[in-house]
């Protein structure tokens, strides 16, 4: 009778698993849930492509996206749907998903068949055993697996964001660089003039060595930035070329816009991006899983560091040829693992010291995350507040500027050096303004990300980086 207790309580088990094994979240439900809780960043177009008929989709949407100059927008769905390495992450967080459904699964149970003989006497012996403790335990194993499923698709949304975002600066500084290649290339021609006007006046007479010199110094200089303003197109064509999965004949294709979009009319506002974040953080989130887990895994593998008990339900058949007859024996058997050696303390330790880390972890990442925040928008904030001078004081100014020497140059009231010096500051001006609105746009993707609750590394402007340009326009 207790056998057919046992087999009645081991069927239930399976149906159980069984029930609980179909209402597993997979990877298609993570990626809504990241589709759901970051349509910024995905705009409902997260996938993972793992026929051939979605690939080809993907391919059809890349080739149109490269038809055209690439927006930042763009930049962001041609990653999403052509990026292998974004595809490798995907199908990473659906193995960690995976992983959370499997730990929440019982042990096969054991069959085991024996086969003997003794004289005119066989025997034949079957053993069906599992695992007793994991039966008991099973409730909080899939509460345990419901837990470390949420934390993967926290995992794998982060990792999205964290993608998009350097997307979308890899995009900024690809786009600036050019900007900036087309002014280092004006100071260079500007330089290159002054520096064989002086030539020639120093053979008639007219210049002395050091003011040569002088002229030639600035055009080395020149022509010295004008390479690494070169090799900054190519290296951040390349870093977006890698951001987007572009193979050799799509980079070929790329093309981007000739300059950066223009600021906003106005930056957001505080209150609106403190609205915008709160609980729903992926690093709260994260950090609130991480202790979710480690509370629930500590409770039930608590009871596994004392002891481990496998049950078995036993039915032997003996055969007597020479009585011809037939006896059945039946039972069960218990297998305890005897801690002689291991008490489990060591584990009990383990168990311990991660649920405390996952607490203070936890708080840690409260406290943190409205400073982050706060550190971010001002970064964003001061980004804006920089650029928009740059565009509304310091341009016009120059351009003023440059009128007025233009018409002192037609007046011959000063010489063709003194304009071509104004022209290279003028130049300079808007260089500096273009560095201004590239340092905004990186500071408005890592904003975005921050507000998620995925900080990301932004350039901050400095009054030392502001200053670099006028510093070597005047020499």
């Amino acid at each position: 009778m207790s056998a057919l207790r046992l087999a009645s309580a081991s069927a239930a088990s399976a149906a159980l698993m069984l029930l609980t094994g179909c209402a597993a979240l997979g990877i298609d439900d993570a990626l809504r849930d990241t589709n759901a809780s970051a349509p910024h960043f995905t705009h409902g177009a997260l996938e993972l492509a793992r026929t051939q008929d979605r690939r080809d989709r993907r391919a059809a949407l890349s080739q149109d996206l490269l038809a055209s100059p690439l927006s930042q927008e763009g930049a962001v769905q041609l990653s999403l749907g052509n990026s292998p390495a974004l595809q490798a992450l995907l199908a990473q967080g659906w193995a960690g998903i995976a992983a959370a459904d499997q730990a929440g699964r019982l042990r096969n149970p054991v069959f085991t068949f024996e086969r003997m003989r003794l004289g005119d006497e066989l025997e034949i012996g079957r053993l069906l055993s599992f695992g007793l403790v994991d039966l008991l335990l099973l409730p909080q194993r899939l509460s345990i697996s419901r837990s470390q499923s949420a934390l993967a698709r926290v995992h794998l949304t982060g990792t999205v964001v964290d993608q998009v975002t350097r997307t979308r600066q890899a995009w900024v500084r690809a786009v600036a660089a050019q900007q900036l290649l087309l002014y280092a290339e004006q100071v260079q021609q500007s330089a290159e003039a002054s520096a064989e006007l002086a030539r020639r006046m120093q053979q008639v007479g007219n210049f002395s060595r050091l003011q040569r010199a002088r002229q030639q110094a600035f055009y080395a200089d020149a022509t010295t930035r004008l390479a690494g303003a070169r090799h900054a197109v190519t290296a951040t064509r390349e870093e977006l070329v890698r951001a987007l999965g572009l193979d050799d004949a799509q980079a070929v294709s790329l093309k981007l816009p000739g300059r950066l979009p223009d600021l906003p009319e106005s930056p957001r506002e505080p209150r609106e991006v403190a609205a915008a974040g709160g609980e729903q953080r992926l690093d709260l989130q994260l950090a609130r899983a991480q202790l979710d887990v480690a509370g629930k895994s500590q409770g039930v593998n608590l009871l596994s560091t004392f002891v481990d008990v496998e049950l078995g339900a036993r039915r032997d058949s003996v055969f007597d040829d020479a009585e011809r007859s037939r006896r059945t024996r039946r039972g069960f058997e218990l297998d305890i693992v005897l801690p002689l050696f291991d008490w489990g303390s060591a584990r009990r330790d383990l168990l311990n010291a991660e649920s405390l880390a996952a607490a203070y972890g936890y708080d840690a990442a409260a406290r943190a995350a409205t400073s982050q925040l706060r550190q971010d928008y001002s970064a964003y904030r001061t980004a804006y507040d920089i650029a928009r001078h740059y565009r509304e004081e310091v341009v016009p100014l120059r351009q003023a500027i440059a009128d007025e020497n233009l018409l002192r140059y037609n007046g011959m009231l000063i010489g063709v050096f003194e304009l071509l010096a104004e022209a290279r500051d003028q130049v300079a001006g808007v260089t500096q303004a273009i560095d201004a609105q590239q340092q905004f746009w990186l500071a408005d993707a890592a904003l975005a990300a921050s507000v998620i609750g995925r900080p990301a590394a932004a350039s901050t402007p400095t009054a030392g980086a502001a200053a670099e340009t006028p510093a070597v326009a005047a020499h």
